[in-house]
């Protein structure tokens, strides 16, 4: 049982924890996985949340590789580069997304219609190099505010999702600041 702090203690609480409970609960919850009968947030709305988010990866791992085929230019192959690391790196994103919404208890949705109907950024081909720098600094930058409101949302609810997610808007800010750099290069 946790004791008070006496007056004029600086102390904190101490740690406590029913360990006949939890050690019960976990042989009875078996098929929840992960998912702990303290986890705080609505596992579904997280499901979806992170869907959307696997489906917004999809489509810039998709735009980025299009762009990274179609630079041409003087200038086209270290921004080709640059969009050839940032697929590479929003797949990862892809992929940890993924795994986190099985470990959740649910399915990643690859399929096309999902990420269509999903995807917060959208698939633009662009047919300048400058263009397509500009579109992907676009898509960052939703992503940016997305994933910001997604962290807003889990608060203290699910912390690691939340700091699955803090890693990945951190990759993003540097995906926009790599794009916003290009253009002044310009």
């Amino acid at each position: 049982m946790d004791q008070a702090v006496k007056p004029g203690e600086t102390g904190a609480h101490k740690f406590s924890i029913d360990l006949d409970a939890v050690r019960a609960n976990a042989r009875e919850h078996l098929d929840d996985g992960a998912v702990t009968e303290d986890y705080g947030a609505d596992r579904k709305a997280v499901l979806d949340m992170l869907n959307e988010a696997l489906a917004t990866e999809l489509t810039c791992v998709l735009r980025y590789k299009r762009h990274y085929f179609m630079a041409r230019g003087i200038h086209a192959d270290p921004v080709a580069a640059e969009f050839a690391e940032h697929a590479t790196q929003e797949q990862e994103h892809a992929d940890q997304l993924a795994q986190r919404i099985v470990q959740l208890g649910g399915e990643p949705d690859f399929s096309p219609q999902g990420m269509i109907a999903h995807s917060h950024s959208q698939y633009v081909e662009a047919d300048t190099l400058e263009n397509m720098i500009k579109e992907n600094l676009v898509a960052e930058r939703i992503a940016i505010e997305s994933y910001r409101a997604m962290v807003r949302y889990l608060g203290d609810k699910d912390p690691t999702t939340r700091r699955l997610l803090e890693s990945i808007l951190a990759v993003e800010e540097e995906h926009a600041d790599d794009m916003s750099d290009l253009l002044a290069r310009g």
